[in-house]
């Protein structure tokens, strides 16, 4: 059993350099060419079934990739991006402006940074995980593939490689529509 982690395609606020988290941004032109590029190679994976996160840029990654593979998607709210509060769609240069030199331990994700509604790396990787173990209880003998956002890739590469909450961040670092393969143990 195998498990394949995609992130979605690039949006525009990819380009600008704003947190999307949960606010829901669909694919740029860019965004959908890379998705078909990444659906000519998808058949080397076998893959069984899609879930993928319910914001529009992850959805729309994974019909493009269904295109050529036709299997089931299922919706996963427990893979849907971090959420950023109050600070979505701002910049790296906006952030520091509110956090000041605090900006670097906003990665932090174990942090709670309740001012500002952001999402803790705990609460993360708890629904990530969950999410995880249910697949390998309930799919032992199917190939998934999870289209999904950043952050949420970080949690997935943690939970796969035995990396705490702490460790998480800088993880792994995951481009628009590239795949990562993991494997259950």
């Amino acid at each position: 059993m195998k498990i394949y982690v995609m992130r979605h395609g690039q949006t525009d606020w990819n380009l600008a350099g704003k947190a999307q988290g949960r606010t829901d941004i669909e694919l740029n032109d860019t965004g959908i060419e890379q998705a078909k590029q990444t659906k000519k190679q998808i058949d080397n994976y076998k893959i069984d079934l899609i879930i993928c996160s319910p914001l529009k840029r992850a959805r729309k990654t994974a019909e493009i990739i269904n295109e050529a593979i036709n299997c089931q998607i299922i919706s996963d709210e427990r893979i849907i991006e971090r959420g950023f509060g109050n600070v979505e769609g701002k910049t790296d240069d906006e952030w520091k402006k509110i956090f000041g030199d605090n900006t670097h331990a906003i990665s932090n994700y174990y942090l709670n940074f309740n001012e500002q509604n952001i999402e803790s790396m705990r609460d993360i990787c708890e629904r990530v995980w969950d999410l995880l173990d249910e697949i390998k209880g309930k799919y032992k003998d199917k190939n998934i593939l999870l289209v999904t956002h950043g952050g949420t890739c970080r949690a997935i590469n943690a939970y796969f490689n035995g990396i705490d909450e702490d460790g998480y961040v800088q993880s792994v670092k995951i481009n628009n529509c590239e795949i990562i393969e993991y494997e259950y143990k």
